[in-house]
């Protein structure tokens, strides 16, 4: 499945404007949102350089990216955020995204952000196994047993 930006997205969403201090959680979500798209956007590029996207593929994915950047600036501008702020520093583990301009997919980096922890998780794939008691009191009313496999590969 492909999933695409909406084509009118800028006209078809709506949401009072809201001063800075006032933002709420959004910061935080297009925070997020800036992370998916720049670990997406690393994908298209390890992809392109081995040669695993067709030319129709890789404009499509440009053009998806494009949109969804130019989405992201519009919910900034809406919620009055600073595009140049959408990042988390994460103390001793470092920064959610890297610095502009400062990673490129495949190279190495001194103080690598999140972002480039995820990228290379993905690309090498990593397994995750384990089990979640969730309750209240001291009663176990939920368990969940996990096991999920995380890859830019097809398995």
């Amino acid at each position: 499945m492909v999933c695409t930006p909406a084509e009118n997205f800028n006209n078809s969403l709506t949401i009072a404007s809201k001063p800075k201090n006032e933002a709420g959680l959004a910061p935080l979500l297009l925070t997020v949102l800036e992370l998916v798209r720049q670990l997406m956007e690393a994908q298209v590029i390890r992809r392109m350089e081995e040669d695993l996207l067709s030319e129709p593929d890789l404009e499509r994915a440009a053009d998806s990216l494009q949109k969804l950047e130019e989405q992201i600036l519009h919910l900034c501008e809406m919620f009055e955020v600073d595009p140049a702020d959408l990042n988390i520093n994460l103390g001793e583990i470092g920064t959610l995204l890297p610095s502009s301009g400062s990673y490129y997919p495949g190279q190495p980096s001194s103080r690598p952000s999140v972002l480039e922890l995820l990228d290379r998780l993905l690309n090498t794939g990593i397994v995750v196994d384990g089990e979640i008691d969730l309750g209240i009191a001291q009663i176990d009313l939920i368990h969940a047993k996990l096991r999920l496999v995380l890859t830019s590969k097809p398995i």
